[in-house]
Protein backbone atom coordinates (compact mmCIF):
# COMPACT_ATOMS: atom_id res chain seq x y z
CA UNK A 1 0.00 0.00 0.00
CA UNK A 2 1.34 3.42 -0.99
CA UNK A 3 0.30 6.04 1.54
CA UNK A 4 0.69 9.72 2.31
CA UNK A 5 0.11 10.98 5.85
CA UNK A 6 -0.94 14.60 6.27
CA UNK A 7 -1.41 16.56 9.47
CA UNK A 8 -0.35 19.76 11.17
CA UNK A 9 2.81 19.87 13.32
CA UNK A 10 1.95 18.19 16.60
CA UNK A 11 -1.04 16.26 15.25
CA UNK A 12 0.72 12.93 15.83
CA UNK A 13 1.31 12.11 12.17
CA UNK A 14 4.80 10.72 12.77
CA UNK A 15 3.60 8.40 15.53
CA UNK A 16 0.85 6.98 13.31
CA UNK A 17 3.29 6.56 10.42
CA UNK A 18 5.59 4.53 12.67
CA UNK A 19 2.73 2.26 13.81
CA UNK A 20 1.52 1.69 10.23
CA UNK A 21 5.08 0.99 9.11
CA UNK A 22 5.49 -1.70 11.75
CA UNK A 23 2.11 -3.35 11.23
CA UNK A 24 2.17 -3.36 7.41
CA UNK A 25 5.93 -3.91 7.14
CA UNK A 26 6.43 -1.02 4.74
CA UNK A 27 8.99 1.79 5.20
CA UNK A 28 8.17 5.14 6.76
CA UNK A 29 9.80 7.73 4.53
CA UNK A 30 10.40 10.99 6.35
CA UNK A 31 11.71 13.83 4.20
CA UNK A 32 14.17 14.99 6.86
CA UNK A 33 15.57 11.49 7.37
CA UNK A 34 16.11 10.73 3.70
CA UNK A 35 17.74 14.11 3.06
CA UNK A 36 20.15 13.36 5.93
CA UNK A 37 20.76 9.87 4.49
CA UNK A 38 21.43 11.33 1.02
CA UNK A 39 23.89 13.82 2.53
CA UNK A 40 25.68 11.02 4.38
CA UNK A 41 25.88 8.68 1.38
CA UNK A 42 27.01 11.46 -0.97
CA UNK A 43 24.52 10.75 -3.76
CA UNK A 44 24.23 13.22 -6.63
CA UNK A 45 21.05 14.68 -5.14
CA UNK A 46 22.56 14.57 -1.66
CA UNK A 47 25.50 16.67 -2.81
CA UNK A 48 23.12 19.15 -4.43
CA UNK A 49 21.16 19.38 -1.17
CA UNK A 50 24.41 19.89 0.77
CA UNK A 51 25.34 22.90 -1.36
CA UNK A 52 22.09 24.64 -0.38
CA UNK A 53 22.28 23.62 3.28
CA UNK A 54 25.91 24.79 3.55
CA UNK A 55 24.81 28.14 2.13
CA UNK A 56 22.08 28.40 4.78
CA UNK A 57 19.33 28.06 2.17
CA UNK A 58 16.25 25.84 1.95
CA UNK A 59 16.66 22.78 -0.25
CA UNK A 60 14.60 23.56 -3.40
CA UNK A 61 11.70 21.40 -4.57
CA UNK A 62 13.52 19.89 -7.53
CA UNK A 63 16.29 18.53 -5.25
CA UNK A 64 13.86 17.23 -2.61
CA UNK A 65 11.79 15.57 -5.35
CA UNK A 66 14.94 14.00 -6.81
CA UNK A 67 15.88 12.56 -3.42
CA UNK A 68 12.32 11.21 -2.94
CA UNK A 69 12.42 9.65 -6.42
CA UNK A 70 15.73 7.90 -5.67
CA UNK A 71 14.33 6.57 -2.37
CA UNK A 72 11.10 5.19 -3.81
CA UNK A 73 12.91 2.91 -6.29
CA UNK A 74 14.76 1.08 -3.51
CA UNK A 75 13.85 -2.58 -2.90
CA UNK A 76 12.07 -2.05 0.43
CA UNK A 77 9.47 0.16 -1.29
CA UNK A 78 8.29 -2.46 -3.80
CA UNK A 79 5.35 -3.52 -1.57
CA UNK A 80 4.47 0.03 -0.54
CA UNK A 81 5.59 2.91 1.66
CA UNK A 82 4.37 5.78 3.85
CA UNK A 83 5.35 9.31 2.90
CA UNK A 84 5.61 11.40 6.06
CA UNK A 85 6.39 15.08 5.42
CA UNK A 86 6.11 14.96 1.64
CA UNK A 87 4.40 16.42 -0.29
CA UNK A 88 4.12 19.71 1.60
CA UNK A 89 2.74 21.78 -1.28
CA UNK A 90 0.56 21.40 -4.38
CA UNK A 91 3.60 21.65 -6.74
CA UNK A 92 5.27 18.80 -4.83
CA UNK A 93 2.09 16.70 -5.09
CA UNK A 94 1.93 17.39 -8.83
CA UNK A 95 5.57 16.35 -9.19
CA UNK A 96 4.81 13.10 -7.34
CA UNK A 97 1.95 12.41 -9.77
CA UNK A 98 4.24 13.16 -12.71
CA UNK A 99 6.64 10.47 -11.45
CA UNK A 100 3.88 7.94 -12.03
CA UNK A 101 3.76 6.98 -8.35
CA UNK A 102 0.26 5.61 -7.77
CA UNK A 103 -0.72 6.70 -4.26
CA UNK A 104 -3.49 4.50 -2.83
CA UNK A 105 -4.68 6.61 0.11
CA UNK A 106 -3.98 9.93 1.80
CA UNK A 107 -4.71 9.94 5.54
CA UNK A 108 -5.16 13.36 7.15
CA UNK A 109 -4.87 13.46 10.95
CA UNK A 110 -7.06 16.38 12.07
CA UNK A 111 -6.41 18.05 15.43
CA UNK A 112 -7.66 21.52 16.41
CA UNK A 113 -5.03 24.26 16.55
CA UNK A 114 -5.68 25.10 20.21
CA UNK A 115 -5.15 21.45 21.16
CA UNK A 116 -1.86 21.36 19.23
CA UNK A 117 -0.63 24.60 20.82
CA UNK A 118 -1.41 23.22 24.27
CA UNK A 119 0.15 19.85 23.44
CA UNK A 120 3.42 21.26 22.11
CA UNK A 121 3.84 24.30 24.34
CA UNK A 122 3.41 22.10 27.41
CA UNK A 123 6.39 19.93 26.48
CA UNK A 124 9.49 20.13 28.65
CA UNK A 125 12.80 18.31 28.39
CA UNK A 126 15.60 17.74 30.87
CA UNK A 127 18.60 19.83 29.81
CA UNK A 128 20.96 17.14 31.18
CA UNK A 129 19.58 13.74 30.15
CA UNK A 130 16.90 14.72 27.63
CA UNK A 131 14.01 12.92 29.35
CA UNK A 132 10.68 14.37 28.10
CA UNK A 133 7.88 15.72 30.29
CA UNK A 134 4.62 17.62 29.87
CA UNK A 135 3.11 20.25 32.14
CA UNK A 136 -0.26 18.46 32.09
CA UNK A 137 0.08 14.85 30.97
CA UNK A 138 3.58 13.86 32.14
CA UNK A 139 4.52 15.91 35.19
CA UNK A 140 7.75 15.40 37.16
CA UNK A 141 7.58 14.57 40.86
CA UNK A 142 9.11 17.98 41.67
CA UNK A 143 8.07 20.90 39.48
CA UNK A 144 10.83 21.85 37.04
CA UNK A 145 13.18 19.05 38.12
CA UNK A 146 13.96 15.80 36.27
CA UNK A 147 12.99 12.62 38.14
CA UNK A 148 16.08 10.79 36.85
CA UNK A 149 19.01 13.17 37.17
CA UNK A 150 17.59 16.26 38.95
CA UNK A 151 18.45 18.35 35.89
CA UNK A 152 16.43 21.47 35.12
CA UNK A 153 13.45 21.08 32.79
CA UNK A 154 13.44 23.52 29.90
CA UNK A 155 11.11 24.46 27.06
CA UNK A 156 12.69 24.13 23.64
CA UNK A 157 12.46 27.11 21.31
CA UNK A 158 10.40 25.04 18.84
CA UNK A 159 7.79 24.42 21.54
CA UNK A 160 7.22 28.06 22.47
CA UNK A 161 3.54 28.99 21.79
CA UNK A 162 4.48 31.75 19.33
CA UNK A 163 6.70 29.36 17.36
CA UNK A 164 4.01 26.67 17.30
CA UNK A 165 1.40 29.19 16.06
CA UNK A 166 3.77 30.38 13.33
CA UNK A 167 4.35 26.78 12.16
CA UNK A 168 0.59 26.21 12.11
CA UNK A 169 0.08 29.31 9.98
CA UNK A 170 2.57 27.99 7.43
CA UNK A 171 0.86 24.59 7.47
CA UNK A 172 -2.60 26.09 6.83
CA UNK A 173 -1.26 28.25 4.01
CA UNK A 174 1.04 25.81 2.20
CA UNK A 175 0.10 22.23 3.12
CA UNK A 176 -3.61 22.20 3.99
CA UNK A 177 -4.62 22.82 0.33
CA UNK A 178 -3.39 19.27 -0.34
CA UNK A 179 -6.61 18.03 1.26
CA UNK A 180 -8.63 19.47 -1.62
CA UNK A 181 -6.09 18.21 -4.17
CA UNK A 182 -6.38 14.60 -3.00
CA UNK A 183 -10.11 14.82 -2.27
CA UNK A 184 -10.65 15.51 -5.99
CA UNK A 185 -8.69 12.33 -6.72
CA UNK A 186 -10.92 10.37 -4.31
CA UNK A 187 -7.95 9.40 -2.15
CA UNK A 188 -8.46 11.54 0.97
CA UNK A 189 -9.50 9.96 4.28
CA UNK A 190 -9.86 12.21 7.34
CA UNK A 191 -9.11 10.88 10.82
CA UNK A 192 -10.22 13.03 13.75
CA UNK A 193 -7.27 12.93 16.14
CA UNK A 194 -8.40 11.51 19.47
CA UNK A 195 -7.16 12.32 22.97
CA UNK A 196 -5.20 9.05 23.14
CA UNK A 197 -2.65 7.67 20.68
CA UNK A 198 -4.36 4.27 20.83
CA UNK A 199 -7.74 5.68 19.78
CA UNK A 200 -6.18 7.70 16.96
CA UNK A 201 -4.42 4.52 15.79
CA UNK A 202 -7.71 2.61 15.79
CA UNK A 203 -9.39 5.32 13.70
CA UNK A 204 -6.41 5.46 11.35
CA UNK A 205 -6.59 1.73 10.64
CA UNK A 206 -10.34 1.99 10.11
CA UNK A 207 -9.58 4.55 7.39
CA UNK A 208 -6.93 2.28 5.87
CA UNK A 209 -9.40 -0.60 5.70
CA UNK A 210 -12.26 1.53 4.29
Amino acid sequence: MKLILLGAPGAGKGTQAAVISERLNIPQISTGNIIRAALKSGTEMGLKAKSFIDAGQLVPDEVVIGIIKDRLVEDDCKDGFILDGFPRTIPQAEALDEMGIGIDKVIDIEVADDVIVNRLSGRRVCEKCGRPYHTESLKPKVDGVCDDCTGALIQRKDDHPDTVKARLEIYHKETEPLKGYYEKQGKLYIVEGASSVEETTRLTFEALEA
